[in-house]
């Protein structure tokens, strides 16, 4: 008994199964629609997904900036609070606590 006579090798003399392996094997990793090229499609398509929520997200916090700016209160709130605008004749004074502040090094 020779090695080809083998009961483990009897089923890949098959022609059958020799063409469908090979037909599997093509269509999992060379063909132009293999399972490779798709699961890198959705991939990039999962974080498009993601990157459409975060836009989304910050589209509309800049519809509540903008309707908070499009009113008289909501633009002297914004300069003042942010751009440290102020009336004439007024005086403004900026209160920073300790831990807010940045620590220098102390072993210059």
């Amino acid at each position: 008994m020779g090695i080809f006579n083998s009961k483990y090798l009897k089923p890949i003399k098959n022609i059958y199964v020799i063409v469908l392996v090979v037909f599997v094997v093509w269509m999992l990793f060379f063909d132009a629609h293999s399972w490779l090229f798709h699961h890198e499609l959705n991939q990039d398509i999962d974080e498009l997904e993601y990157q459409k929520e975060h836009y989304r997200n910050e589209m509309a916090k800049d519809d509540k900036a903008i309707k908070e700016l499009s009113t008289e209160e909501g633009i002297e709130r914004t300069a003042r609070e942010n751009y440290y605008m102020k009336k004439p004749n007024e005086d403004i004074y900026i209160i920073e606590y300790e831990d807010s502040l940045v620590k220098k090094k102390q072993d210059e």
